[in-house]
């Protein structure tokens, strides 16, 4: 899960490179969501994590 408007972690630098380092990896962005996504979207965040998890 990666905001793509994340100024404090570059979603091209990080986000999309996290996912490569994973067996399992899968990679959500959204667009225009900051790096504080979890509080300030917390509702979409919780409902694709969960998800997730569930699969």
């Amino acid at each position: 899960m990666h905001g793509k408007e994340n100024q404090i972690v570059p979603f091209e630098t990080t986000g999309k490179i996290a996912t490569t380092l994973l067996k399992n990896g899968k990679l959500i962005s959204y667009p225009g969501f900051p790096h504080g996504m979890p509080t300030t979207e917390a509702e979409t965040i919780n409902k694709d994590l969960l998800e997730f998890i569930r699969s």
